[in-house]
């Protein structure tokens, strides 16, 4: 299989096979030169000799949830992973919140994507128990960094702790050694790792009897059942559910060339929801219509080929209609829009574009009529800045550690050495899901997407979950208005809150 790079983070689901466009996220190859470039590739994720982690942190806390006092306990520590030998190999820090004076009380695990991303993410942006707000049209890398109390936090329901695997955040391998990097910048060795680290934690403080589930976002949700797996199998433990928040289950389904119809039958329900977003006028009624539409027809006409000028031309009008483009730049696509394509029309006329992580937030097009190369991305791009100060102001000013090193919210060296392993065989987590469902009878999951989300489409879940099994109301999927972190909307955030809360919550009642 030819090299591929992913970046999911949050997940950025960007992939590229060798040869082809480079990951909007990711900067040109001739912007460095090559030597300089796998140099950082080697490097990316290790920590010098002098430079590991501080012993843990534990302080206490007391938040006013509009009149609901919670109290709880924060630590900021690190587990390290050591060879069979007893050598250090990795050092994964977290970050733990338990309410006190309550028990029998859920642990979720949380873990963004990538590969490459901290948990910062999901801590700042959605669950955790202060929130750095980031809802508008816009977002601002010099905005205010000040954290407020979290009304949606998921520590009214359950504890919570956010991992940030080797190479993100202040995670780090020990040393340089490349057999090392190889294993743990890999899907297995990082699962390995995942679960190691699940089964050190529950352990050492005394959960093993816990309720606990897992919460990961985009790679971070193709992470989610494999861990799951892993941790029935091999590890001996058994994790009640998982929230598998815009999630890539088969990567195959994207690195398709452009005569396959997946990628773009999959994409175009959100191109009609990034056109209501436009409008204001969003009709999840309207939605539903075009993903029949997408199944159905589209796929028809798709298939009959561009050799068909009446099907191309339907599909033009259609397309054309579903998206409000002008119907000569949707011909131009032969109505086979990408999600990079259609980010750079949608808002064309008016010289701005539209972010691939949610097409309803746009910035400056600093290339207006370029239709190809970089640009930066107005909701990945200048979110890194804001976030990566306040999860800083928080281990300094609020938890009280502060290790000197720095910290890494979205490694991209880590992302590129990723070893996506060999053979035809593409990356995919449904096969895992349905046989972690079919072992556990009482195993939940929930999975969740933004509609205008570009970079992981939320029908491609969809297609892809009712190839399993009926699993009755243990598989439960829902879509909220927003983008790929749709949480940054507090309409999407709070119903998102509450649609956890059914599925974990229910396990302490």
């Amino acid at each position: 299989m030819k090299p591929i790079h992913f970046l999911v983070l949050l997940g950025l689901l960007v992939f590229s096979p060798a040869g082809a466009e480079q990951p909007v996220d990711a900067p040109p190859d001739e912007a460095a030169p090559a030597a300089e470039a796998a140099a950082g590739n080697r490097n990316a994720g290790f920590a010098a000799a002098d430079e590991r982690l501080p012993a843990a942190r534990t302080t206490r806390h007391v938040l006013d949830l509009g009149g609901d006092r919670l109290a709880f306990i924060a630590t900021a520590g690190a587990i390290t992973l050591d060879a069979r030998d007893g050598t250090p190999e990795a050092d994964i820090a977290f970050i733990a919140y338990q309410a006190e004076g309550r028990t029998g009380r859920p642990v979720t695990f949380v873990v963004n994507g990538g590969p490459g991303a901290a948990s910062a993410y999901l801590h700042l942006g959605a669950v955790g128990p202060w929130l750095l707000p980031m809802e508008g049209d816009t977002i601002s890398p010099s905005q205010d960094i000040a954290l407020v109390p979290n009304r949606e936090t998921w520590l009214r329901f359950t504890d919570l702790v956010f991992v940030d695997p080797p190479g993100t955040g202040f995670s780090r391998l020990v040393d340089a050694d490349n057999r090392r990097r190889s294993r743990y910048f890999s899907i297995d060795g990082d699962i390995e790792a995942l679960a190691r680290f699940v089964t050190r934690w529950l352990t050492e403080n005394g959960r093993l009897a816990s309720p606990k589930f897992f919460l990961g976002e985009s790679y971070g949700g193709f992470r989610g059942p494999l861990l799951a797996e892993t941790l029935q199998t091999e590890h001996g433990i058994g994790l009640d559910g998982a929230v598998l928040l815009s999630p890539v289950l088969d990567f195959g389904w994207w690195q398709q060339p452009e005569h396959n119809p997946l990628p773009a039958m999959t994409l175009l329900p959100s191109l009609a929801a990034a056109a209501m977003e436009r409008e204001g006028a969003y009709d999840r009624e309207a939605l539903a219509e075009a993903e029949t539409y997408a199944a159905g027809a589209f796929v028809t006409d798709f298939l009959r080929g561009l050799e068909d000028a009446e099907a191309r031309d339907r599909v033009v009008s259609r397309v054309a209609e579903l998206t409000g483009l002008p119907p000569e730049r949707v011909d131009d696509h032969a109505g086979r829009f990408d999600a990079h394509g259609f980010a750079r029309a949608l808002h064309e006329a008016e010289g701005r574009l539209a972010s691939v992580y949610d097409a309803g937030i746009t910035g400056p097009d600093p290339r207006p009529g370029q239709r190809d190369g970089r640009t930066p991305d107005p909701v990945l791009d200048a979110m890194t800045a804001p976030l990566t100060s306040a999860i800083l102001a928080l281990y300094r000013d609020t938890l009280d550690w502060l290790p000197q090193r720095r910290y890494s919210l979205l490694d991209r060296g880590v992302n590129r050495a990723w070893n996506w392993g060999e053979g035809l065989t593409q990356p995919e987590a449904l096969t895992a899901l349905g046989r972690v469902l079919a072992l556990d009878e009482s195993f939940r999951v929930l999975v969740v997407h933004g509609t205008s989300d570009l970079v992981t489409p939320y029908f491609a879940s969809e297609l892809l979950l009712r190839q399993l099994p009926d699993f009755g109301d243990r598989v439960t999927r829902d879509t909220f208005r927003g983008g790929h972190m749709f949480y940054t909307r507090s309409d999407s955030r709070r119903a998102f809150a509450e649609a956890a809360r059914r599925l974990i919550g229910a396990s302490a009642e």
